[in-house]
């Protein structure tokens, strides 16, 4: 087998050799076992089960629920010549029918799809038809209830099992605690157990956390003193991210910004920049990172505190995959641990407040009583939030709730280009221009320059469209509408907006209810996870690294030896004196700017030399100027 697949990962992917633990899951995975494997983030994950359904008869059907990651893989596969689609909400009714047909008549070698068309008939009877090899379940820590992003659609994963009792599942995640790796096996109905894990540990990540009111000045000197490669600072805040990106360029450190606010055509152009290099810095919401690989990550700091310690490591995660030293740095401020507290409590507002804003998407989408199930709308939350008189933060937090219990799905706005698919026949096509001449100019323009669009749908550009047939763009949207209500064709016009798929029918308020599972268990686990966080940062006495790995029950006395922890606690560490000692020679007679004395005073840990500028200064040895430098006084004391 191994000598298949490693010919199989040469002729698509180009590489000569998988990374370690990968060829252990391939091999588990062509054995047909239900196989677990926790690699950590950019260990390469989607190669373990596209490699081994290639050397497999039949469909691999891959479960995931990032629309963004979903689409980008089929292209990359689509590139390779590998035939792959994807079925996520907001497509065409017609769209959705073509990869279905073409999924079951063994036409394509991927297909993926979001948990919650799990519980759709149309895909019920779809898989029925389909000859699965290989069942791929990624992000699969979302099974779980006592994961830190449950989804309750991926619960109806096991009930398609069913539908393929040979077939084996792989479940792929990159964090999860020794609790919610028993809980997948269980949910996904593993035959045995049988999970491939490796460390933990990224030996050239260093974890910082520095309790700093001055952000910014830290900020600054970090990404200065960053002397190849690139950075992602996470904040909390969609406007946070845009003012921390313009202050870093007022500075001179070219930087850019990325929130799921933005339209995707805007988030694509800044990643794009910031992959190759164009600009250093990319300040950004969590929605920014999955499924991005950029090996030459140096520093991920992180300026508000994430709400778990999965996320964080995670995200800190990002830094580092070339195995080059790379840091990651948690900046703490005194208010910032009641604030993450206050985001708990708004991340489950009361019961009743939860009704009217159920009540209220009903009356914004004109739902009826009875009606709305596997319905699409597209929605701007603002727009809601404001019409209604609700704050964003309480909506927000509500239609994530709505999301766990599985009355809803959430997308974020992504860029879905317009598609067309001529339905009519060659020979009703000719019969149909003759009868309706208006439209034949706009036809004849299709046929010319879409291959294929009589198969399958193919993007098209309205304003492109309407040069090369010389009408108006209104005039090509008008008739492609129109062409659709003829059933000539299939049209689905560009979708750049958040969408909203209601998985269930919409229900009287009076018959509205919340499962203890997924309100008031979540809160207690949400406020176990906070916890975690909050003993994380006040830990100054305990190795980063190993306060982390034993979250996720890996035990270890080995100490980095390079974090905060380890720095300060290091037997060989420079004293104060010696600091102080060194700050006296580089001031002179002139005042300097702190970050040109930190400069000047580098073999030094930074918090440190900061502690005694502060010191020097309280004591009148050194006096801060009101630009901000500081200089030396003639009166000194001794901090002794």
């Amino acid at each position: 087998m191994s000598a298949q697949t490693r010919s199989i990962l040469q002729q698509y992917w180009g590489y000569p050799s998988f990374r370690p633990l990968q060829e252990d899951i391939v091999d588990s995975v062509m054995a047909g076992k239900d196989t677990l494997a926790l690699l950590p983030t950019g260990g390469g994950k989607s190669i373990c089960f596209q490699v081994p359904a290639m050397a497999m008869e039949g469909l691999c059907l891959v479960i995931t629920p990032l629309i963004a990651l979903m689409k980008d893989q089929v292209t990359h596969l689509v590139e390779k010549g590998i035939p792959a689609a994807a079925i996520y909400s907001g497509m065409h009714p017609d769209e959705l029918e073509l990869a279905y047909n073409q999924a079951a008549f063994g036409r394509l070698k991927f297909l993926y799809v979001s948990p919650e068309r799990l519980q759709t008939n149309a895909f019920i009877e779809a898989l029925k038809r389909m000859k699965i090899c290989l069942l791929a379940v990624d992000e699969s820590h979302c099974i779980s209830q006592w994961g830190y992003d449950f989804r309750p659609p991926y619960l109806k994963i096991a009930d398609i099992r069913p539908y393929m009792p040979n077939t084996p599942v792989l479940a792929l995640t990159a964090t999860a605690t020794a609790k919610v790796v028993d809980d997948i096996q269980f949910r996904l109905g593993f035959k045995q157990k049988n999970v491939f894990q490796s460390s933990f540990e990224r030996k050239n990540v260093t974890y910082n956390v520095f309790h700093e009111a001055d952000k910014y000045g830290v900020l600054r000197r970090k990404l200065e003193a960053m002397k190849e490669g690139s950075a992602i600072v996470y904040v909390r805040n969609r406007k946070r991210t845009r003012v921390i990106a313009d202050w870093l360029n007022s500075v001179g450190i070219s930087a850019t910004f990325y929130h799921a606010g933005l339209d995707a055509k805007t988030r694509d152009e800044r990643q794009d920049l910031w992959m190759k290099g164009k600009v250093k810095v990319i300040a950004a919401t969590n929605a920014f990172g999955m499924g991005i690989d950029k090996p030459d990550v140096r520093l991920v700091i992180h300026i508000d505190l994430p709400d778990s310690i999965e996320a964080y490591f995670q995200e800190a995660g990002r830094a580092g995959r070339d195995l080059k030293p790379s840091e990651a740095f948690l900046l703490v401020s005194p208010a910032d641990i009641k604030k993450l507290q206050e985001n708990l409590t708004q991340s489950f507002p009361e019961l009743d407040r939860i009704k009217l804003i159920y009540n209220a998407l009903g009356n914004y989408f004109n739902i009826p009583v009875g009606a709305g199930e596997n319905v699409s709308y597209p929605f701007v939350i603002s727009d809601f939030a404001n019409r209604y008189g609700f704050t964003i933060v309480e909506v927000f937090h509500t239609l994530k709730i709505f999301e766990k219990e599985g009355f809803i799905l959430l997308s974020d706005s992504f860029d879905e280009p317009s598609k067309v698919m001529i339905k009519a026949s060659r020979d009703d096509i000719y019969g149909f221009q003759v009868n309706n001449p208006q439209y034949s100019e706009l036809i004849k323009c299709m046929l010319r320059s879409l291959p294929g669009v009589l198969s399958d749908f193919v993007k098209i550009n309205e304003e492109v469209l309407a040069k090369k047939s010389g009408l108006t763009v209104e005039k090509v949207i008008d008739q492609l509408k129109k062409l659709e209500k003829y059933n000539f064709l299939s049209y689905a016009p560009r979708n750049d907006k958040p969408q909203v798929l209601f998985l269930s029918e919409f229900v009287d308020t009076k018959h509205f209810g919340l499962s203890k599972e997924n309100y008031y268990d979540r809160k207690k686990d949400a406020e176990e996870r906070v916890k975690a966080v909050i003993d994380f940062v006040n830990n100054d006495d305990e190795c980063r690294s190993v306060q982390l790995l034993r979250y996720f029950n890996e035990k270890t006395k080995k100490t980095c030896g390079r974090c905060d922890v380890c720095l300060r606690k290091s037997s060989n560490r420079i004293s104060y004196d010696s600091i102080e000692e060194k700050l006296q020679s580089v001031m002179g007679e002139s005042a300097h700017q702190v970050k040109d004395v930190l400069a000047q005073c580098a073999e030094f840990d930074e918090a440190k030399v900061l502690d005694s500028i502060r010191f020097l200064v309280d004591n009148g040895v050194l006096q801060l100027e009101k630009d901000g430098s500081v200089k030396r006084k003639e009166n000194k004391k001794s901090r002794h």
